[in-house]
């Protein structure tokens, strides 16, 4: 299986146990550490585990399995890593505190969901993303 295969194999476990936000980082010209990160938010430590749980067996089914496991019993930050692709559950909170995403600011981002509809999955960089506009505010002045 190709490490971008198990990627998605992993983004998708996810899924299916309601993680959320979840992030395929490709960090292919960035590093020789590993080719992807699969970044996702969970709203619970029994719901952190239970994500973690569906991966590993996931990546079982096809014929993958993960060389090290770490942050399972607090479960705050769940790390699988399958050598060429690591998979981190985060809690929401953790997950803004560490900001994987900022400091692989140069990665390749692929946005996963599971909604058909919504189900394209757009290749941006950090650094390329829109700003939003801020609206103006006016003062009141005491003529007024």
């Amino acid at each position: 299986m190709t490490s971008k295969s198990l990627a998605k194999v992993i983004a998708h476990a996810a899924l299916s146990k309601k993680a959320h936000d979840v992030t395929i980082l490709d960090l292919r010209k960035l590093t020789t550490m590993t080719d992807y990160f699969v970044i996702c938010s969970v709203d619970s430590d029994t719901q952190a585990r239970a994500v973690a749980d569906a991966i590993k067996n996931e990546s079982l089914d096809k014929g993958e399995s993960s060389v090290r496991k770490e942050g399972y019993s607090e479960a705050r930050w769940v790390l699988l890593d399958y050598v060429d692709v690591v998979a981190h559950v985060f809690h929401k909170e953790t997950r803004e505190f560490y900001s994987l995403e900022k400091l692989w600011g140069d990665a390749t981002f692929e946005y996963v969901n599971d909604d058909p509809a919504r189900n394209v999955r757009s290749r941006v960089k950090a650094d390329t993303a829109q700003p939003t506009k801020k609206k103006s505010v006016r003062k009141k002045t005491a003529k007024e």
